[in-house]
């Protein structure tokens, strides 16, 4: 069995819930990616989102750093006319911002991993059922201060769920540790 949330249906989720949610990923590029990601998720359906990968990927320069600290207005009117990616003019807007802080933070903290184990001091954590932390809730508040948006706790937790700082797979599921 798979954790409840995960559609069967869908082999692209399977795939997501089976190979990649939960697993410790601190590459630079993944963790600015599914950072992207989550902040059009919020609101919506992860599935809606994975759906669309692909297509974000292409829309957004494969999440390249520095090619979306470029993206202009021009660019920006391109994704919100791109029906293969969620539309969202605030959240596209928000994204190419949060790319530009994501590379201040880059800068001052070495890596955003590095910034990140600035709050679980480099530790993992395995929890069920929530939707939030006062980790998630620390670093979402940092985040905001900072300039970034469409970052609250329940996505920030949904980030770090994401890539394998909380490990949150269901004492039902066969990858619960």
């Amino acid at each position: 069995m798979r954790c409840c949330w995960c559609n069967e249906k869908n082999k692209l989720y399977v795939d997501y819930h089976d190979n990649e949610w939960g697993q410790l990923n601190l590459d630079e590029h993944y963790l600015f990616e599914m950072l992207t990601l989550e902040i059009f998720q919020a609101g919506l359906s992860w599935e809606c989102v994975l759906n669309k990968r692909e297509a974000f990927r292409k829309a957004y320069s494969n999440f390249d750093l520095d090619s979306v600290c470029g993206f202009d207005e021009n660019k920006m009117l391109k994704l919100s006319l791109n029906s293969g990616i969620i539309r969202n003019k605030l959240k596209i807007k928000a994204s190419i911002k949060n790319a530009h802080i994501f590379k201040e933070i880059e800068a001052e903290f070495g890596s955003f991993k590095d910034y990140l184990f600035m709050f679980t001091q480099g530790k993992t954590f395995i929890e069920c059922g929530k939707t939030t932390s006062p980790l998630s809730d620390s670093i979402s508040t940092d985040l905001t201060k900072r300039g970034m948006r469409f970052v609250g706790s329940v996505t920030i937790y949904s980030f770090l769920q994401a890539i394998g700082i909380i490990y949150s797979h269901e004492e039902n599921c066969f990858l619960h540790k």
